[in-house]
């Protein structure tokens, strides 16, 4: 009886040892740790509005951008004599002064057949057409008004799709992916270029309802590193979703780290929570 006790004894000890450091690894302390992964801060993939041929690639994969940065640029030979010719209309004041022109000898020659018709050398009819003659020449001058300031917003619109045929980067960061290169046709709407920043990173914790719904934004939290040496860092959170999911009962919360290191995004990470 005493040795059936000495053989099962050892094996219950050394599954409650595997157990206390199996535990060891998933807590570090009291706190309750999330899992979750980190994404970039900013995501952005571009395209082109219209279909083009490919005359400009500025950038690589690997390479900084600015923002506002120019990217890639689309041939724009023929949407440029377009918009000069466009330009030289909204520009043009012809119509308008031909109009004033006109406009103005109307007036002159009612004025004299007034005169005339107030001395009894002009009928009434001749009096009523020259009335209605500055009043066309009046709604004529409206009209080239009116042309003209449509000219001046085609004008605008062309010079819309000439700055579309560029692609600028929207954010600082770094090029993940280009698709393309010089000579290419590309459709439009269809993704070209990657840009992404992970001098912060954000990391989305779906956290328990019972943890979650005391959590406040501008709370600090601890991040842990999937690494060997468990790097952690220091955040905050940046956004609690006032919709739980019902499925899970838990509440997602954003948090934005700093990247020091230059970590990739897309790691598997812990995160826990401060007291506040």
């Amino acid at each position: 009886m005493k040795d059936n006790c000495r053989r099962i004894s050892v094996p219950v000890l050394l599954l409650a040892a595997f157990v206390l450091v199996s535990a060891g690894s998933e807590r570090t302390d009291s706190r309750t740790w999330i899992e979750a992964i980190t994404a970039p801060s900013a995501d952005v993939t571009l395209s082109f509005v219209q279909p083009g041929r490919i005359a400009e690639v500025h950038i690589k994969e690997g390479d900084v951008v600015e923002a506002d940065q120019m990217l890639i640029r689309q041939d724009s030979s023929a949407e440029q004599a377009l918009l000069m010719q466009i330009k030289a209309e909204s520009e043009d004041t012809t119509q308008i002064e031909a109009a004033e022109a006109t406009l103005a000898q109307k007036e002159v020659d009612l004025k004299k057949i007034e005169w005339a018709a107030g001395r009894g050398s002009a009928t009434e009819l001749e009096l009523e057409h020259a009335r209605l003659d500055v009043k066309i020449a009046k709604l004529s001058l409206k009209v080239a008004e009116f042309n003209h300031e449509q000219s001046k917003l085609k004008y605008q619109e062309s010079q819309i799709r000439v700055d579309n045929m560029s692609l600028k980067s929207p954010i600082a960061g770094v090029v993940d992916k280009v698709d393309l290169e010089v000579g290419e046709a590309v459709s439009s709407l269809v993704g070209v270029v990657r840009i992404v920043k992970t001098s912060t990173l954000w990391i989305d914790a779906h956290v328990p309802l019972s943890n979650g719904m005391g959590l406040k934004v501008g709370q600090s939290a601890e991040v842990l590193f999937s690494d060997p040496d468990r790097l952690a860092a220091k955040g905050k959170i940046i956004f609690v979703s006032t919709v739980a999911d019902a499925a899970s009962s838990t509440l997602r919360v954003r948090i934005e780290v700093p990247n020091k290191t230059n970590r990739p995004a897309g790691e598997h990470v812990r995160v826990a929570f401060a007291t506040p």
